[in-house]
């Protein structure tokens, strides 16, 4: 009976000790799951950290990088130049039948179109940007063609009086015809051309100085995208009485990227435009 308790007894006691032995080894594990899942977060913590700084870095240098550009591009002559002439007034110099052309204006002239084998000349503070829209409508697969640019008081003499003989050739009488021919030709003195920021633009496939021009491709990218370039639709649909010249979807004048967004975004013509202007 006493060597019974003593197996038992003795049975116990390794048991317990093979329990406890278990609870060792578990409490041990535990404390190195704890260590590991402590190293991996100091590690996770120190890897963040890394990449924080690195990407800080990073944007530290693109900044200075853009920096630096914006400093090389501000140091030559004709960026400052171009720079300087979106915020200038002058480009919104008002041409309309009501205001003639500034006495003694003599624009800078620069020739443009000769690669796409056309030879005009606009005002050198716009025909660069004139040649980059060209190129950059030809290059959406549209298929732009500039018709008209620049012209002087002759030019604009010429067009006009050939204008006034078709008038009357279609009935109307000699005391008539210079009025309605005006709606359609300014009056020499009064074109925007004769300013060199103005410019007729044209569809080849669709070659028509009317309001067809509208509905081809080389119009609507023009007039999505022309105040991108510093140009601006001059006449638009419905604003005769504005402006003095019947609808002309193929008539653009440049005033400059910040003059030429903030009067597309308002839906204005220029005369509309300097009203509102002179009300700030």
């Amino acid at each position: 009976m006493v060597k019974t308790k003593a197996k038992l007894f003795l049975g116990a006691l390794v048991a317990l000790s093979l329990m406890l032995g278990v609870v060792i080894q578990l409490t041990l594990a535990a404390r190195d799951q704890r260590q590991r899942f402590q190293a991996c977060e100091l590690l996770a913590r120190a890897m963040t950290d890394t990449a924080v700084r690195t990407l800080e870095a990073r944007h530290s240098l693109e900044r200075e990088t853009v920096r630096a550009a914006q400093t090389a591009l501000l140091g030559q002559p004709e960026k400052r130049a171009a720079a300087r002439a979106q915020e200038q007034p002058e480009l919104l110099v008002l041409v309309n039948p009501w205001n003639p052309l500034p006495e003694g204006y003599e624009p800078e002239l620069e020739r443009v179109g000769r690669e796409f084998g056309e030879d005009y000349r606009m005002d050198v503070r716009c025909a660069g940007l004139l040649e980059q829209m060209i190129a950059d409508c030809r290059e959406a697969g549209n298929h732009p063609w500039i018709c008209s640019a620049y012209r002087t008081q002759k030019n604009q003499k010429d067009l006009f009086d050939n204008k006034v003989l078709r008038v009357i050739l279609e009935g109307s009488s000699r005391e008539e015809a210079p009025a309605i021919a005006a709606a359609s030709v300014a009056v020499p003195g009064t074109s925007e051309h004769q300013l060199g920021l103005a410019v007729d633009i044209i569809d080849e496939i669709y070659p028509y100085l009317n309001e067809g021009q509208e509905g081809t491709s080389t119009q609507r990218w023009l007039m999505e995208n022309c105040w991108r370039y510093g140009f601006i639709l001059r006449y638009p649909n419905g604003t005769t009485e504005t402006t003095g010249i019947i609808y002309e979807p193929w008539h653009y004048r440049y005033v400059g990227e910040r003059y030429a967004r903030e009067i597309t975004e308002l839906g204005v013509t220029l005369e509309e435009y300097l009203a509102m202007r002179r009300g700030r």
